[in-house]
């Protein structure tokens, strides 16, 4: 059985334990706590899955509440993957928000196609730059 939380967010150990436990250690600074801790201290919405004690998902966002919420990190321990935690988290994100609030993410390279499946739609006009980056 799976709890799903969001009173509850993960101690940056079980954090980077998850992460390295799903697809997303090879882009998160798992080997950081000080970064982990940010991550997880900053993140003003973490739905967290918990199987007998043990994280085993999580969905971290940053988000108004009421117009948009950045989905972060989805990350699911690979061995449970497919078993419809990453769905719960992503349904648990939408029932704190606003009725008129976005869900927004860029897909890890590996979850493309998992994303359409579950209704997102892809948007052309993503744009990203580095926070040391000279504009032009």
């Amino acid at each position: 059985m799976i709890e799903y939380r969001t009173d509850r967010a993960p101690s940056v150990p079980e954090f980077a334990d998850l992460l390295r436990r799903s697809t997303l250690a090879e882009r998160r600074p798992v080997d950081d706590a000080a970064a982990l801790a940010a991550m997880l201290e900053h993140a003003n919405l973490v739905v967290s899955a918990w199987q007998e004690g043990r994280l085993v998902g999580v969905a971290r966002s940053l988000t108004d509440f009421a117009y948009c919420c950045y989905l972060s990190d989805l990350a699911v321990d690979a061995s449970l993957q497919r078993a419809g935690i990453g769905r719960a988290l992503i349904a648990a994100t939408q029932a704190a928000l606003g009725p008129r609030a976005k869900l927004i993410l860029l897909a890890a390279p590996a979850a493309m196609d998992y994303y359409p499946r579950l209704g997102f739609d892809a948007h052309p006009s993503a744009w990203w730059i580095g926070s040391r980056t000279p504009l032009r």
